[in-house]
Formats: structure tokens, sequence, C-alpha cells
């Protein structure tokens, strides 16, 4: 699997997001409260590849039909 920089920043990106997921559950699961912040930091991520992975199916579909 040979990925571009961009791509392999996007993976970097996911990882991240689900080791602050990973993280946040953990902390919960032995009774702390976890901060506000990590939950932001999880969201924002997830959401900006989200939307990314969302635009990179839509461009490749329009290209196909379109």
């Amino acid at each position: 699997m040979n990925l571009s920089s961009v791509e392999m920043l996007r993976v970097w990106a996911g990882l991240t997001g689900l080791c602050l997921v990973a993280f946040y559950f953990g902390v919960m699961s032995v009774g702390g409260v976890p901060s506000q912040t990590v939950a932001m930091l999880a969201t924002a991520i997830g959401g900006f590849e989200i939307f990314f992975f969302g635009q990179e199916q839509w461009l490749k579909r329009r290209g196909k039909h379109g």
C-alpha cells in the first residue's frame, strides 16, 4: 500500500481521534470525570475526517457519473 503524505496525515488524524475516544471512555470506566477538552478534540477530529471521507466519495462519484 503506497499512500501519499496527505493520505498518511488523514490516517494519523484518524488514529489520534480513536486514541482520544479510548482515553475518554477509559477514564469513565475507572470512575473518573474526563476533561471536556478531550471530548471536544475527539469530536472535532472525527467530524473533520468524516467530512473529508464524504467529500472524497462525492468527488469520486461525481467524476464517474458527470
